[in-house]
Formats: structure tokens, C-alpha cells, sequence
């Protein structure tokens, strides 16, 4: 089945709107994809596409300064995962 001709933009600038609305609070909260998929009520998938693919295309200084706050995430996740696991299982927040 062919595609219409403009169908795909019709929705262009929600997902604009969407895009640098995530990367506005990731960068103000320093926040992870998975706080900001929770924030907005989208999946983690939806957002990592919005800053990985859609926002260099929209805006690519913005796309910049969340790519250097997600990297520092990612950096750091092994260590939040590590304090998680271990308040789970000991009951402290040391």
C-alpha cells in the first residue's frame, strides 16, 4: 500500500514538541531515560529515539547536551544498579 504524500508530518510537530520537552527536563534534573519515560508517560524505547535520532534532527546544540548527560547515565549506571541491589538485599543506603 503507498504512502500519502504528507501524512508523515502530520504528527511532526507533536513529536517535536515531545522531543525538546524530554530533553529540556533531562538536562534541568540531569535525569535518565527511564526518569524521563516515567515523567511523560512514554516508553524508555520512545524516548531514547527522541534524543538519539529525532532531536539531532530537530535541535543539535540541544541534542549535544543531552547526549553528554545520557553518556555520564550510562557511565554511572553500573554504580546505581550496584547501590540498588545492595539496599535490596541489606537494608541500608550505604
Amino acid at each position: 500500500m503507498a504512502r500519502a504524500r504528507g501524512v508523515v508530518g502530520i504528527h511532526t510537530d507533536s513529536i517535536e514538541t515531545r522531543s525538546r520537552t524530554e530533553a529540556a527536563y533531562i538536562i534541568e534534573n540531569q535525569a535518565t531515560v527511564r526518569a524521563a519515560a516515567e515523567r511523560f508517560g512514554v516508553s524508555k524505547s520512545t524516548v531514547h529515539k527522541d534524543m538519539a535520532d529525532r532531536l539531532r534532527e530537530i535541535d543539535r546544540l540541544l541534542y549535544e547536551e543531552v547526549r553528554l548527560i545520557l553518556e555520564q547515565n550510562k557511565a554511572e549506571r553500573h554504580l546505581r544498579g550496584g547501590a540498588a541491589t545492595r539496599r535490596k538485599y541489606k537494608g541500608t543506603d550505604k
